[in-house]
């Protein structure tokens, strides 16, 4: 077991099975010491766990949790993409956060600090990150966050 696995066993907190695209693209894109992971959504058990808009129908807290599952699903990702060691990743570069809410929300920074925090806890010090946090009006399956993520890799 590697050091990030430890650390994830530590924090109790188990990587969903990396899901496949559901349009035309790739999960995860490697070019140099680069990986590009595609936006991921809230899936667990492959069905959308967080629905709708954020701060509407959903509560800032469910965002954040939504946030953190779109994380486990990034480092899932990664996973794969890292041939199951995610002892390369050398450091978490950038995240984008996009938060499905209506006109005049602007908590966008709290919801996706969770993805941020799980970063940090997995990753420690090298999960610190530059990022984005944004708001739509609507996300793929009706999602209510979406992130994706930059590594520098071994």
């Amino acid at each position: 077991m590697g050091t990030v696995d430890k650390r994830l066993s530590d924090a109790g907190l188990v990587l969903p099975t990396a899901a496949s695209p559901i349009a035309n693209y790739v999960p995860a894109v490697r070019t140099g010491n680069l990986l590009f992971i595609s936006g991921q959504l809230p899936l667990k058990d492959g069905k959308v766990a967080f629905e709708g808009h954020v701060g509407n129908t959903l509560s800032i807290d469910q965002g954040v949790e939504a946030a953190k599952l779109c994380a486990l699903n990034i480092i899932a990702q990664a996973k794969s993409a890292l041939g199951g060691d995610l002892d390369k990743v050398m450091r978490v570069v950038k995240l984008t956060g996009f938060v499905a809410c209506l006109p005049g929300f602007g908590q966008h920074p709290q919801v996706i600090n969770g993805a941020s925090d799980v970063m940090v806890q997995v990753f420690g010090d090298a999960g610190r990150h530059a990022r984005a946090a944004v708001g739509a009006p609507s996300l793929p399956r009706n999602a209510a966050v979406e992130v994706e993520a930059v590594f520098e890799v071994a």
